[in-house]
């Protein structure tokens, strides 16, 4: 098949690749004129890498990324360094982590090459037919995947897009510039609509992010420093100054210029359909959620070795193309939208702001039973790619 990528961010390189390996012929288009990423750290769970080695990209990745936060004492914590709730093993042994710049180089290694095309914006058709506008000209394709992000385009000219709404919190990240001890624990701290996560990389380094609630949300704290400073690295120093260790050594460890930060939005509401005639949307275009989870690119990688295990099993053209299209809109928009509503909730919960909801959610949380805590992460951690189609 002639298949065409709108977009080289992770979902769409996996995809990308997975597809090249199976013998299709794959053309991506980056708008940007560098393909690679700006950005900090991730976390890949155990779903990700059944979907990486269903595309045959795990150990590629794995070669890349750390343990995560396997190994060490993680949960969540009060600002005074008190544990709230402490996560079993098995819900974190299948974590690992990694510098997004370092997964890009290697996902941007396995495609072949001359099928990376940057400094690429293109229009996808409105009526679903694959073919791309191009600075160039007409493309034509047996497949369109639009992978172009939480304010995809793609999805807005297919007629499929439900907008985006904020999340009522800013969010800032960064890495260490070296390596930094962190006491053997990791995870969330919460605290009164405010928190920050940390999570070692491979190389010692510590990537590490950090949320506040919007000024004006309903769950805004009552004298917030302003998240709007014009050093972002001052605001969240300032912020975060007396909380428990690493946490201010997190920041004061980072390169003033390396802190980013973005206001947290996701999908307005599920999409209808994540498939129009021949063209797809995957990843943030079909189903941007909230980080709460820390599943963004997991599901994103989840798409990506769906649809290419799906054509693995399917002819290429005419019904069973159509028929492969529609398993993946089928079981892709049935575990998005639930992961959705549930990563927008923990992330209410965590940015509550209110004293007496702040200690009940804390009350909660420290009378959870492990083995709960084991369950919720297991439900969103197992993923298996599709049984192939019956011929």
């Amino acid at each position: 098949m002639r298949v065409a990528v709108v977009g080289a961010g992770i979902g769409g390189l996996v995809l990308a690749a997975g597809l090249q390996r199976d013998g299709h012929r794959v053309r991506v288009h980056e708008r940007r004129a560098d393909a690679g990423t700006s950005g900090a750290g991730l976390t890949l769970f155990g779903n990700a890498f059944a979907a990486l080695d269903a595309v045959g990209l795990g150990d590629d990745v794995r070669a890349v990324s750390g343990t995560g936060l396997a190994g060490l004492r993680a949960g969540q914590r009060r600002p005074s360094g008190r544990w709230l709730a402490v996560l079993p093993p098995e819900a974190t042994a299948s974590s690992r982590s990694v510098h997004r710049a370092d997964l890009h180089r290697v996902l941007l290694a396995r495609l072949q090459d001359g099928s990376l095309r940057t400094g690429s914006p293109v229009t996808v058709s409105g009526d679903g037919s694959p073919v791309l506008r191009t600075p160039d000209g007409e493309e034509e394709h047996d497949l369109v995947v639009a992978a172009d992000g939480l304010r995809s385009t793609s999805r807005r000219v297919l007629g499929l897009d439900t907008g985006t709404r904020p999340a009522g919190y800013t969010a800032w990240r960064g890495v260490t510039r070296g390596p930094l001890d962190v006491g053997g624990q990791a995870g969330e701290t919460w605290g009164r609509g405010q928190r920050f996560g940390i999570v070692p990389l491979p190389d010692g380094r510590v990537y590490w992010f950090a949320t506040a609630t919007t000024p004006g949300s309903p769950e805004s704290p009552a004298s917030p420093a302003s998240p709007g400073s014009a050093d972002e690295h001052d605001a969240v120093r300032e912020r975060f100054a007396t909380w428990h260790d690493p946490v201010p050594a997190c920041v004061d460890a980072t390169a003033r210029e390396d802190v980013l930060r973005h206001d947290v939005h996701d999908l307005a509401r599920p999409l209808a359909s994540f498939v129009k005639g021949r063209t797809v949307l995957l990843g943030d275009a079909a189903h941007a959620m909230t980080p709460d989870l820390g599943q963004g690119a997991g599901q994103a990688v989840e798409d990506a070795a769906t649809l290419v295990v799906l054509l693995r099993s399917n002819p290429g053209t005419g019904d069973g193309l159509a028929a492969a299209l529609a398993r993946y809109d089928h079981e892709r928009r049935r575990r998005t939208a639930v992961l959705a509503r549930r990563s927008r909730l923990v992330g209410a919960v965590g940015q509550l702001s209110h004293p007496l909801a702040v200690a009940v959610r804390d009350g909660v949380l420290r009378a959870t039973p492990a083995a709960a805590l084991a369950r919720a992460a297991e439900q969103v951690q197992r993923w298996t790619p599709p049984a192939p189609a019956r011929r």
